[in-house]
């Protein structure tokens, strides 16, 4: 379970300055009561390696279907909180953060004198984006494996696909174990049929503010 939000800063990192072009970033934290025992918090500026990862991995799978040009120099930041961790936390962030991010769009902060004009969420968002984890358990494929199943696995695999079917990312990787391109393909082709109902349940939860047919 995660709580995505999206908020909008009229600024733009110091490099984006008088381009007229926008930037979105990702944040992605586990609260202490997230997990069975405590998890620190991150102080002092100080992000874990695997926060930092999935950072990225956020803001790489949003900006892949944003046209930042549209946004005008705004900065969108997108603030993914797991509040209890069951596995496939990266993934539900990208899904969550899409519907924050398309939410905020719809909503427009109040503009100032010289603000540039609000852009239309389609201007700004080409397509839909979701991720779903998958997995190799004892030769069988998993799809959005729990925790147990996850640990377990001899392979993982991370999708990451627009709506309309290109691949963003693919992350895939054996624990003591390898596994064949017929395994890929097998693994590949269960995370889109899970990511077309991802999709699904997106669409569902913004209702009118779906952007797509």
């Amino acid at each position: 379970m995660l709580l995505c939000t999206c908020t909008v800063e009229p600024t733009v990192p110091p490099f984006l300055v008088g381009t007229g072009k926008g930037w979105m970033t990702a944040e992605y934290s586990m609260l202490p009561g997230s997990t069975s025992t405590r998890k620190s918090r991150d102080r002092s500026g100080k992000v874990d390696g695997r926060s930092v990862e999935i950072q990225r991995l956020i803001g790489r799978a949003l900006r892949a279907v944003v046209d930042l040009s549209k946004l005008g120099e705004r900065t969108l930041y997108l603030d993914c909180d797991v509040l209890e961790a069951d596995g496939g936390t990266r993934t539900a962030a990208i899904n969550g953060a899409l519907v924050a991010l398309l939410d905020a769009l719809h909503n427009p902060p109040k503009l100032r004198p010289l603000d540039p004009p609000w852009p239309l969420p389609a201007d700004v968002v080409r397509d839909s984006v979701a991720a779903v984890s998958v997995g190799l358990l004892d030769g069988s494929a998993l799809l959005d494996l729990c925790y147990v199943e996850d640990r377990d696995a001899d392979v993982d695999l991370n999708l990451v696909m627009t709506g309309s079917g290109a691949i963003v990312e693919v992350q895939a990787g054996g624990e003591e174990a390898t596994f064949s391109r017929d395994e890929l393909d097998m693994m590949v082709n269960l995370g889109a049929h899970g990511i077309r109902q991802i999709r699904n349940a997106q669409q569902s939860a913004l209702g009118d503010r779906w952007i797509w047919s």
